[in-house]
């Protein structure tokens, strides 16, 4: 069973306020140069200052909307409907303004011809969850670019779409946080209902928090506590911490720290000044690792989910036949009733007739027989092949692994696709062509064993076939775990000189990357390259093989050889 998803920490006032002031001194003023929609959910804008260029991720993605620094992205998106009104309203402009009010998630970022010049676009970013909205604004504040439209079905209370005149969120609930307020007045406010816990009254009662600032203010225990049950000690630390969280916020002091399985952005007391863009910085790296473990989890349950489903339809499809070959091997007992009856003392024609239609029923089984068990062969080998695609995926786990398996997959299980147009072929030099093709070539994992021969190993059908039939040499030696899905791999033994220990080690890559990986040992087979065989018809990274040793992979000990050995230069571990 996969491990549980850390929660994702949803950007809130706090944090969005220290990112602001982390931005301001490096983007007030910058001139507008590029808008791409890096994701579905996400743009990406192109500012350039007097200290360089630099770039804004502004996303309305539900689960993690989000405004913070990147570092430069590549080139992706420019065609994209609202990208290319984003070019066309800021070409031009210069960021002037980057504001917030109150303890509102909604950020305006104000674009004019130069500072001081009246504001002629205005790019509103909303971070409200499931509303969560990125706008586009002329000078009268009429909406003329959006992310999203928000129809009346969809919002009775604030529909919206282009030409609308923008109207701003519904104001908040509950009391703006002030430390002027007295703790009396403060505690009085959230004791109202006591058979609240401290988090629904906090949530409830004071504008600008969030479950995350909760925890960061006490601790999960106290945030689960009913209101009515804190004691005097508990009321005071908490009202400590509400003051410095609050004097942290009006001074802008901020600074990132890792908080649990999220972070804090304010900081209790003071602290040395980090460099500008430092908090974007980490704030950026925190949310692309979650969100790309988050993508990875659900592509990885996507790929097994379809996988399961054919798994579950060839095996049904395997029983059809074999039950199907167990009625055809009835033949020589329909043709042994025949012999009976045409053997009889006294034969009557419809004994006679019944005798060949028995004959006749026997040749036809005989003749169904072969094309049942090739159907069969074809069968077990999908199934062969769909059971290493479950291990393949299963053991993908990271997005750069990941997707070109899932991409390969999708090649095989959908079939070819209607070819697209394709723009005429500019000429190309060398080079170009080389770095096109190195750029198509699979990128199996490579690493050294303990003398210093190079280990290939396939981590799913294209690299297998990569490595297994098309790389490798005389006198190469592949491995790959007995009766069981996995990985092909590869020592390159016509390299280098090599021993029982990079065999062993190549062995135990084998038993890791394999179904058996959770055994203490799997066995392995080890095999010349040269006597592999390609399964005519059979899918990419399928082969044959005769004879073989069988070595003991051990696949806790190649994850110890993972960790320890060095993988080859630009390569990275799995």
């Amino acid at each position: 069973m996969a491990p549980a998803l850390p929660k994702l920490q949803a950007m809130d006032v706090t944090s969005l306020r220290a990112v602001l002031a982390d931005l301001r001194p490096l983007l007030l003023p910058s001139r507008f140069e590029k808008a791409q929609q890096g994701s579905a959910q996400a743009i990406q804008l192109g500012l350039r200052s007097l200290s360089g260029m630099h770039w804004l991720e502004l996303s309305w993605q539900a689960e993690a909307p989000r405004l913070h620094a990147i570092a430069p992205p590549q080139r992706q998106g420019e065609g994209s409907t609202l990208a290319q009104q984003l070019q066309h309203g800021l070409r031009g402009l210069a960021l002037v303004a980057l504001g917030q009010s109150g303890w509102e998630r909604v950020v305006e970022l104000a674009f004019a011809r130069r500072p001081g010049d009246p504001v002629e676009r205005t790019l509103v970013l909303e971070l409200m969850g499931r509303h969560s909205n990125l706008l586009l604004l002329d000078g009268s504040r009429t909406v003329t670019s959006l992310a999203r439209q928000v129809r009346p079905q969809q919002s009775r209370l604030r529909p919206i779409g282009t030409g609308d005149a923008y109207q701003s969120p519904p104001p908040l609930q509950g009391e703006s946080p002030s430390s002027g307020e007295p703790q009396a007045l403060w505690q009085r406010r959230l004791s109202l209902q006591p058979q609240q816990t401290l988090r629904q009254a906090l949530l409830s009662g004071y504008q600008g928090i969030s479950p995350a600032l909760v925890e960061q203010l006490g601790d999960h225990t106290m945030a689960a506590t009913v209101v009515g049950q804190l004691d005097g000690g508990q009321w005071l630390q908490l009202h400590r911490q509400w003051l410095q969280w609050l004097e942290a916020v009006e001074q802008e002091r901020f600074g990132f720290a890792r908080h649990g399985d999220g972070y804090r952005c304010w900081q209790p007391a003071a602290a040395p000044a980090s460099p500008p863009g430092a908090l974007n910085a980490a704030i950026a790296g925190y949310y692309n690792a979650m969100v790309t473990q988050r993508r990875h989890h659900s592509l990885q349950q996507q790929g097994l989910q379809r996988l399961a489903r054919l798994l579950q339809r060839e095996q049904s499809q395997l029983a059809e036949q074999q039950s199907l070959l167990a009625a055809g091997e009835q033949a020589d007992d329909l043709q042994r009733q025949a012999d009976q009856l045409l053997c009889q003392a006294h034969r009557d024609p419809a004994a006679a007739t019944a005798a060949q239609k028995l004959y006749q029923r026997a040749r036809r089984l005989r003749r169904s027989r072969a094309v049942i068990r090739e159907r069969i062969a074809l069968h077990e080998q999908r199934l062969r092949w769909l059971e290493a695609s479950l291990t393949y995926v299963e053991q993908a786990d990271d997005l750069a692994s990941l997707e070109p398996l899932l991409s390969d997959l999708a090649a095989v299980l959908d079939g070819p696709r209607r070819a697209q147009p394709q723009p005429p072929a500019r000429r190309r030099g060398r080079q170009g062509a080389a770095a096109s093709r190195e750029q198509a070539e699979p990128k199996p994992l490579e690493l050294r064993s303990p003398a210093g021969v190079r280990l290939l190993v396939g981590r799913n059908h294209r690299q297998n076939a990569w490595i297994s039939l098309r790389q490798a040499r005389r006198g190469d030696l592949w491995f790959h775990a007995q009766e069981c899905p996995g990985s092909h791999v590869v020592l390159k033994a016509s390299e280098a000189p090599h021993g029982e220990a990079d065999c062993a080690a190549a062995a135990d890559l084998a038993a890791y990357f394999s179904r058996g990986r959770g055994n203490g040992r799997v066995p392995v087979v080890m095999v010349p390259t040269e006597a592999l065989q390609r399964i005519p018809g059979a899918p990419a990274g399928t082969v044959r093989h005769s004879g073989g040793t069988v070595l003991w992979g051990q696949p806790a000990a190649a994850l110890a050889l993972l960790d320890s050995l060095p993988t080859l230069p630009g390569e990275s571990g799995p």
